[in-house]
């Protein structure tokens, strides 16, 4: 990294660091230190600082007898964030099927297109991609909600479960599942049918939790 402006230089470290975190890249438990994470990174310590902050306000980084801890998100967590997303998916989807664009429809069928030809070619080494096309998939879905609060407090959960639901599109099974749990949401968006989009949101959230619940990561 070149460090030529110190607050972009700390939006990409939180980004990484984060990003190495949620996917268990490192471990629960684990112990990080300022100064190694600045030489890994090849920056000075200021922006590294920054980023931590960050990470500790997250609260998957704390302080701890041991020194910087990796908190992580536990099973436990998971299953909280999903019953979250349970009480607030189907809203966002109702307030998208009312609010969306053609554009954003247009974006979101895209999406889904590249997401169906990573699923078909049916490769362990497909995982990424169809995670980040799922995330991708579910951000347009809040940002269509036109909410912020939905977007935002969205956005941050699905992101949090990372590693669960990378085993969980590792399974080809499941991953053919949320595509077409997916088009079923994107129809009924393109549609604007508010009751089925939240309805299709909803089952969809139900049955990634329902998948993912039993493992052990």
């Amino acid at each position: 990294m070149r460090e030529h402006k110190s607050i972009s230089i700390a939006d990409q470290i939180f980004e990484q660091l984060e990003r190495d975190i949620l996917s268990g890249r490192y471990q629960k438990g684990e112990v990080l230190s300022e100064l190694s994470l600045a030489k890994q990174l090849g920056v000075s310590r200021t922006p590294v600082r920054e980023a931590i902050r960050r990470l500790e306000q997250e609260k998957i980084l704390e302080e701890s007898s041991r020194g910087l801890t990796v908190v992580g998100i536990s099973h436990e967590d998971m299953l909280d964030m999903y019953e979250i997303r349970l009480q607030i998916e189907g809203l966002s989807a109702r307030r998208a099927a009312e609010r969306i664009s053609n554009e954003e429809l247009a974006a979101m069928r895209e999406t889904l297109e590249l997401q169906r030809f990573y699923v078909e070619k049916d490769g362990e080494n497909n995982s990424a991609q169809i995670k980040n096309l799922d995330s991708q998939f579910h951000e347009q879905l809040y940002k269509a909600s036109g909410s912020k609060a939905y977007c935002d407090t969205l956005i941050s959960l699905h992101k949090k479960i990372t590693k669960f639901r990378m085993a969980s599109v590792s399974k080809h099974s499941r991953a053919m599942q949320s595509l077409a749990e997916h088009e079923a949401i994107y129809e009924a968006l393109a549609a604007r049918d508010a009751e089925k989009a939240a309805e299709a949101a909803t089952m969809h959230t139900l049955h990634a939790r329902d998948r993912i619940a039993p493992m052990e990561i």
